[in-house]
This record gives C-alpha cells, structure tokens and sequence, in this order.
C-alpha cells in the first residue's frame, strides 16, 4: 500500500498542481457511487464537490485530506487509499484506466482521478474528520516525535517489533514495506518483542525509522516526479527482495509469510527469532 513516503510526495504534487483549482464536474463510477466512496453526511459527493475550490491538500499518517472552499462549515475529503488506491492527474482525453472510482474536472481542463484496482480504499466526504474511522486515534507523525516521546509510547506495547510499527495508534504513516526497511536499518530481527530490546536498540530504531523515511521520500521524489500513480519502490533494500544478496552483507535476504502478509529480512544482520522462512 502507498505509505508515508510515497504519500508525501503525491501531497507535494498535488499541492502544486491543483491547490486553487475548482471543481467543474465530479463522476462517481458506477453511477450509483462505488464501494469505496464513503459519504459521511448524505451530502452527495457530485452535488458538494460540484463548484468546490480545493484550498489545500496535506498527509495525516496513510490518509490524503483535501479541504475546499467555501470553507463555512469545513468540507474535507480524506482518501486511505490502502492496498491499491492510487491518484492520477491526467487530460481528459487520456484512456481512463480500469476500476477508476471519481473523477473529479478541473478549471484547468485537467481531471484528477482515483482508482483502486481491488477496491480496498476509501474516500470519505466529510465536514468532521474526527468521523472517519481510524483517523482520530492515529499516533505522531514519524518526523514530528522526539527520542524521549518514541521511548515512551514504545513501553506500553508486548508485542512483535514489526506489528508495532505498523500500528498507526503508535506512529502515524508506517506500513509493511518500510517496516522492514526501517528494521533492516536497525539491524533489528522483525519478530523481535519490544520488551527484549535494548535501550541501545530502541535508540538505534528510531534514528533508522527517521533516516529511512526520509531518504524514501527524496528516492520516491526523484524516481515518480509529478506520475502520482506510480509507486516507485526498486530502490528498497530488502523488502520484495527475497533471494536477492543483501546490501549490505550479501546473504540472500530470507521471506516470512505470516497473518497474510510478506516480511522480508536478512537473517545475517538481522540476528533473532525462531520463525521458519526462505
């Protein structure tokens, strides 16, 4: 799924390529309106969005929010696009893609779009974001907490460490590719219980957690420029890389398929664990 790094880039672009701009047309598909369109008020996304002027876009954890003016009362819509989501800033003209959900026209004669291949994300009409599941409880932004903060709102939790990065009530934006980019910075096994680590080893994750997330954005930056549909991810090290030699080592990096989804690790630099894998 997009994850902060990618996210933050689309914010970027999209900040600079459609903040100002007023909807001229809105199509939802199917007609009806798609699964993925979540219309918390009984607005009617054609009928609010219609005439709107998108004000701003910005990132809160795995969500894009734009909000519009007029902006009395406050009108957002906020996209979690999860597995598959993706936005696409594109001409008319150009072959719309299969399982596009909205389109939204713009006074520029351009269209932004958004399509999700499995139909796993949402888009959330809302004037209150505090009504949009998952969004309220999310932790601190990566960028945004200090050594100390990281340190304690890392003690409560029991679990494996790569579960509890990927919680979005401990910190906001995580997903599993860049979990196991971030443990494999830290050198850190991913089935390693949080309350085995060391003081030394919570300090190393959490100069690997800001170091790699913002060395992503910078590689996704470069490598996706202004195609925000795309999710540019060869230069990860390890994740999606099973059998290939680790950077860093050169041990074929080892995959563990667990609660449905892939972990990818080297088991050289990454020491621990009893758990079966390539």
């Amino acid at each position: 799924m997009p994850e902060l790094p990618e996210l933050e880039v689309v914010r970027d672009v999209l900040q600079r390529r459609v903040v100002g701009r007023t909807i001229t047309d809105v199509r939802l598909i199917p007609p009806g309106g798609p699964i993925v369109a979540r219309d918390l008020g009984n607005m009617g996304f054609e009928r609010t969005l219609s005439g709107a002027t998108i004000a701003a876009v910005s990132r809160r954890g795995k969500f894009l929010v734009f909000s519009f003016t007029p902006d009395a009362p406050p009108l957002f819509l906020a996209i979690n696009p999860k597995l598959t989501g993706r936005l696409q800033l594109s001409d008319p003209s150009e072959k719309q893609a299969a399982k596009t959900h909205l389109v939204l026209g713009l006074d520029d004669n351009r269209q932004l779009r958004y399509l999700d291949q499995k139909q796993m994300g949402q888009l959330y009409l809302t004037r209150d974001l505090a009504a949009v599941p998952g969004y309220s409880g999310m932790g601190p932004e990566p960028f945004d907490i200090s050594l100390e903060i990281f340190r304690e709102r890392l003690c409560p939790f029991r679990g494996e460490i790569k579960g509890i990065l990927t919680r979005g009530e401990f910190v906001a934006g995580i997903g599993n590719a860049y979990a196991d980019e971030i443990l494999w910075a830290a050198r850190l096994h991913p089935y390693r219980k949080c309350t085995q680590l060391t003081p030394v080893e919570v300090d190393r994750l959490y100069a690997a957690m800001r170091l790699t997330l913002g060395d992503a954005v910078h590689k996704v930056r470069a490598e996706m420029q202004e195609q925000i549909h795309l999710k540019p991810r060869d230069f990860l090290a390890v994740h999606m890389k099973t059998g290939q030699p680790c950077p860093r080592c050169g041990t074929p990096i080892s995959l563990v398929g667990a609660n449905q989804r892939i972990t990818n690790f080297c088991r050289s630099c990454q020491p621990g664990g009893l758990i079966k894998g390539m």
